[in-house]
């Protein structure tokens, strides 16, 4: 039984109460969204996407039935309703509707030097504006420009104060954003808004071996709890959509009933097949049949009926079409009818969260039984080895969520050692492993198949032939070693 706390007057302390974003993975990340009547400050460098996180908050809010007030101290009205068409959001529309008010201060710089100056009147300003439309929701973008207007520090100060008091006194849910010199993560003149501020997010964009990469942090949320990993996101015609890294928990379903492979006697050595919904990693050096063995299988699920997604980071949709004609397999009918969708891309064409992006967008749409990925050794060109790894884990989280079951390819060193299995540390993650390599007999060189692991099945533990003819594959069993089983 948990204790249940209560406040000075006995009574459970009221739960904070929560503003939507509407923001693809925002809402999650800050486990339901900004806090309402606060203050949030988005701090980040240029091009860290802080405007254009505020500015599709303002809105989504709007577009929901909720008026929203925009103050903008760097961009005219009339920019920020260019600069939002471009993703497809009309603000003009809501404007005329009465649910957003687009309010960009014309201040004259020298004229309010040469005087006295308070922020009294913008105020007085701001609150006309929210009272006219009904507005709960208000973003005051790059106010440190505001702040430019008082050479003195004090009197700064005071004036931001004044301006963080009457938001809580009006009870606004209050989004600021600040800009941070390139490559700091803080603006010191300013440090004191992130004690002001109950929620403060970080943007930043950074280029680790030339791949560009947006991530946002949240490091303060009163009174609620959060996702404090740093998280990637992606800016896209349609808006930002947040790809967090990592969840408290595992959401995958139990692996399903065996599926064929698309050869019986390779079915054999599995126990029956590969578990719907498990991780697949077929490893081996160069030319030793992964592909052959990947496209048998995705052949044979498009036989019966269920989708597969094969996503080509090595050979463009003809190539392998025509590739996989000498080992007997059609793809071309597969594709044709529905049942294999074949996904080519460069991976150094893009970062780690573009390709997930358009990995998840093709799931949803094309809705898969299975996906096969050739090959993981290529996602090391999608940036640092870490990125490759974050890569393939939340890929596999991806198709655990759904039940898919995900075929990885890599290419790896002869021999059969264990650390170059997978190459990035995902072996655990793997439910089942086959491995293959190259045998010599005699003068001629030929091919050899592994099952090093197949969880939840009885497979064979011996290391057999294969065989790559016109008439697809073959596995048979070398006569000079003996069987065993596993449990």
């Amino acid at each position: 039984m948990h204790e249940q706390h209560l406040d000075s007057a006995g009574q459970p302390p009221a739960k904070l109460s929560k503003t939507m974003t509407g923001v693809a993975g925002l809402d999650e990340i800050l486990h339901g969204g900004l806090p309402a009547g606060r203050t949030t400050l988005l701090i980040g460098g240029p091009g860290a996407g802080k405007t254009v996180l505020a500015l599709e908050t303002l809105y989504r809010s709007a577009k929901a039935g909720r008026p929203a007030v925009c103050v903008s101290f760097e961009e005219t009205a009339a920019a920020i309703r260019t600069n939002a068409s471009s993703m497809g959001w009309n603000l003009g529309e809501l404007e005329q509707q009465g649910l957003l008010v687009l309010y960009d201060p014309k201040l004259d710089y020298h004229a309010v030097r040469a005087g006295e100056f308070s922020i009294r009147g913008l105020l007085a300003i701001l609150k006309g504006q929210a009272e006219r439309v009904g507005a709960r929701l208000i973003v005051i973008d790059a106010i440190d420009t505001l702040m430019r207007l008082f050479d003195d520090p004090g009197r700064r100060d005071d004036e931001v104060y004044r301006l963080h008091y009457w938001l809580i006194e009006h009870g606004f849910t209050t989004i600021l954003t600040l800009k941070s010199p390139l490559g700091r993560p803080s603006v010191p003149r300013f440090s004191f808004l992130d004690f002001l501020a109950d929620c403060v997010i970080m943007l930043d964009q950074r280029v680790i071996d030339q791949v560009c990469t947006r991530r946002l942090r949240v490091t303060k949320y009163r009174g609620s709890d959060y996702i404090s990993n740093e998280c990637p996101f992606v800016v896209t015609p349609e808006g930002v959509i947040m790809m967090p890294v990592s969840s408290a928990e595992l959401l995958q379903k139990p692996l399903g009933p065996p599926c064929s492979s698309g050869n019986k006697n390779l079915d054999e050595l599995l126990g029956g097949g590969y578990r719907k919904g498990s991780a697949v990693l077929i490893a081996g050096p160069s030319g030793c049949g992964k592909t052959t063995i990947a496209c048998t299988f995705a052949a044979g699920a498009a036989r019966r009926g269920e989708r597969t997604l094969y996503v080509s980071f090595e050979e463009g949709e003809q190539g392998l079409v025509s590739a996989m004609k000498s080992p007997g397999l059609e793809l071309a009918p597969r594709v044709k009818d529905g049942t294999l969708d074949i996904l080519t891309a460069m991976p150094e064409s893009m970062g780690v969260e573009e390709h997930l992006l358009r990995l998840r967008r093709t799931i949803e749409r094309f809705e898969p039984s299975h996906v096969v990925i050739d090959a993981i050794s290529a996602a090391r060109r999608m940036g640092s080895p870490q990125a490759a790894f974050d890569f393939l884990v939340r890929l596999l989280s991806m198709c655990r969520e759904r039940g898919i079951t995900c075929v990885y390819l890599n290419q790896t060193p002869r021999g059969l050692a264990v650390e170059h299995i997978s190459s990035f540390g995902i072996s655990s993650l793997i439910d089942t492993m086959v491995v293959l390599d190259y045998v010599w007999k005699g003068n001629e060189i030929g091919r050899s198949l592994l099952v090093l692991k197949s969880r939840g099945t009885r497979h064979s533990l011996v290391q057999h032939r294969l065989a790559i003819s016109d008439n697809g594959i073959a596995v048979f069993r070398p006569e000079t070693i003996g069987e065993q089983e596993e449990a």
